[in-house]
């Protein structure tokens, strides 16, 4: 999807540094790759690091020695870290847990006691408790806090998550597998003194999701009434079951970005989308097998939710699909809606 959020809507992180291979340059980033110690210049400005975007390698050695070693020196030498985006690139290496790398996570959480952002969406590992109280205990000014990465084990449970709302009074914007969030911490976030929350961003895509408690629309309804400005993203993958589909798309969830890429049915979410999220959906994505229905809850959806900005559909379409979003969405800015099969990677439209 091209939205800048949970993976569509996030925080921008200024200084980047890529650890890769040598002469792969790229604007605002500077790319190197370091073998056994950083370069001079490097470590001469890591004490004027405010906001770091840390890309590296982990199947790479170099690489991931480099990160370490990188994170471990900015743990012992900047306290006054505000924001740490890291993300992997490449093929994770098998039964690869990536203890190494969370070590050095750990140790700057505890370090970093001024850090706002938290970014870990793009590590490739399972996160667990430990992890989350870390940050909850070791930074309480943390305002973001992004978990909801791509691993198929969710190991972050209710629990801490709720320790680390009471602990984090300033965060406004929060991460989630659909699994580690709980009623509980729902009715935490809607407390008359909390600060405005802005984002939620849940991923329903391990074992774990599928079989989460259900959360109660009433408690959907209080949260959006208690933060009016809330927008929730929502990522349905293959692993969650029709059933687990209806507890999930509760009405008064206030779903700005929803994406869809389901095993079972996709049209009945679809119409659901386009009934209750009208007044909140601002991004679509569509992974599903092409078909008359659901070319049809496609159009009923553009007809209904006419604040929408980009819709990207991974299937071919009918021309009145098309039609129907370039004329009931004027604030449509990108999509992808292809009329005849094409190679991929598929190019979303941009619209003038």
């Amino acid at each position: 999807m091209h939205l800048k959020s949970s993976k569509w809507i996030g925080w921008e992180f200024p200084s980047s540094i890529t650890l890769e291979r040598p002469g792969m340059v790229g604007t605002g980033s500077c790319d190197c790759e370091l073998e056994g110690m950083q370069p001079q210049y490097l470590s001469a400005c890591l004490d004027h690091v405010q906001n770091l975007r840390l890309e590296f390698v982990p199947s790479r050695e170099p690489s991931r020695l480099a990160a370490i070693e990188l994170l471990t020196a900015l743990a012992g030498r900047n306290p006054e870290l505000r924001g740490l985006c890291l993300e992997c690139r490449g093929e994770k290496r098998l039964f690869d847990s990536g203890r190494d790398v969370l070590d050095a996570v750990h140790a700057l959480c505890r370090a970093a006691r001024a850090l706002r952002h938290l970014d870990l969406r793009r590590l490739p590992f399972t996160l667990d408790d430990a992890l989350v109280l870390q940050v909850a205990h070791g930074c309480p000014e943390l305002c973001s806090l992004f978990l909801d990465n791509s691993t198929l084990v969710g190991s972050v449970g209710p629990g801490s998550v709720l320790e680390l709302l009471e602990a984090c009074p300033c965060l406004r914007a929060l991460g989630l597998h659909l699994a580690s969030l709980s009623r509980t911490a729902l009715e935490a976030l809607a407390a008359p003194d909390r600060a405005p929350f802005e984002l939620l961003a849940l991923r329903c895509a391990c074992p774990e999701d599928a079989r989460a408690s259900p959360l109660p629309n009433e408690a959907w309804a209080e949260l959006s009434r208690r933060h009016p400005g809330l927008a929730v993203e929502l990522e349905l993958e293959p692993a969650l079951p029709a059933e687990s589909v209806t507890r999930v798309l509760q009405p008064a969830v206030p779903v700005a970005a929803l994406r869809l890429s389901l095993s079972g049915d996709t049209v009945g979410p679809v119409r659901f989308a386009a009934c209750h999220y009208a007044a909140t959906l601002r991004a679509l994505e569509v992974r599903a097998a092409a078909s008359a229905e659901l070319d049809a809850a496609l159009e009923e959806l553009a007809e209904r939710c006419v604040g929408l900005r980009e819709v990207h559909c991974f299937c071919v379409v009918r021309p009145s699909v098309l039609h129907a979003f370039r004329t009931h969405c004027p604030r449509l800015r990108s999509y992808t809606l292809k009329l005849t099969r094409e190679p991929h990677p598929w190019r979303p439209t941009l619209v003038a």
